[in-house]
């Protein structure tokens, strides 16, 4: 159902790889929503994913831009505000890659050079991203920026590697920036902590489906999907939430409110009492052996 909460709306939209992509949902669902959009993504990624062909179905333009490059982002934002004609209104910055993470390198022994990898990519292209489009003047008043997280920025979560510390730093630019940009030109800047979601980059995390089952298991309302989150997102880009900023926005279900849930407790008490039966079937062999029974 659209609600035409983005009519007249006008947005660039970084990281839609494939319909798995939470950026590819926040496209779709925009434009549904009455907005005009620009896609980008590394060129690299466009061959590997379904890019070029969403911005065909979307009747707009692809422009393939390295996020850590700020030549390249300038560039992008050329040609955006080009095809649009003037200023726009939204960016989703929705990017994250961690060398270490597939390379499979554990928190205690990380590649330093690929952790510098994991912050440019992850978190300090988000800077890179605002700090070209505010230079160029290209958003318009009252406009939003929107980056995704995760709430490994806050709390530690086996398995999610650096990806955590970009996080957290990706959440302070949020805050840092949004100050300035609220100040100057009333443009929100937010970051939305997603449930654990299946997307091509989330599916390296190590133990991706067992974290996805103890969250669905600990969230009252179940995980979000990639299309709850865009649905999410559009309210963001909206006219609905012009004084929501520098928040980092809780899109889990319910879960980072959770200390324990009944489906979760459960779970752990059967576990329990298999490994207590077990303990004490062995136990038992042990003394019938001792005893010579």
């Amino acid at each position: 159902m659209s609600y035409n909460l983005l009519k007249g709306k006008k947005g660039l939209i970084f990281g839609a790889l494939n319909d798995k992509s939470i950026a590819w949902q926040v496209a779709e669902r925009a434009v549904e929503e009455g907005a005009e959009v620009v896609l980008t993504n590394t060129a690299m990624a466009a061959r590997m994913g379904g890019t070029a062909e969403l911005a065909e179905k979307l009747n707009t333009i692809f422009v393939p831009a390295d996020a850590t490059s700020v030549e390249d982002l300038e560039r992008l934002i050329d040609k955006t505000m080009e095809h649009f004609g003037g200023k726009f209104d939204f960016i989703l910055h929705s990017i994250g890659m961690s060398p270490n993470v597939r390379k499979g390198r554990t928190y205690d022994d990380l590649d330093y050079g690929f952790l510098m990898k994991t912050l440019d990519i992850s978190a300090i292209s988000f800077h890179k991203v605002m700090q070209v489009a505010r230079k160029k003047d290209a958003l318009n008043e009252w406009g939003s920026i929107v980056a995704l997280s995760y709430i490994a920025a806050q709390r530690t979560l086996y398995g999610y590697n650096d990806m955590a510390d970009a996080k957290a730093l990706l959440e302070s630019i949020a805050r840092s920036f949004g100050y300035i940009y609220g100040r100057e030109k009333k443009i929100r800047v937010n970051t939305v902590s997603q449930s654990p979601t299946p997307t091509t980059a989330g599916s390296g995390v190590m133990g991706l489906d067992h974290l996805m089952d103890f969250a669905q298991r600990m969230s009252p309302l179940g995980n979000a999907t990639a299309l709850d989150c865009a649905n999410y997102v559009l309210t963001l880009f909206s006219d609905l939430t012009r004084k929501v900023t520098m928040q980092n926005l809780f899109h889990d279900g319910g879960f980072s409110s959770m200390g324990m849930s009944r489906r979760a407790m459960k779970l752990y008490s059967q576990s329990l009492e298999k490994e207590l039966k077990e303990y004490e079937e062995k136990n038992m062999e042990f003394l019938d052996v001792k005893h010579g029974k």
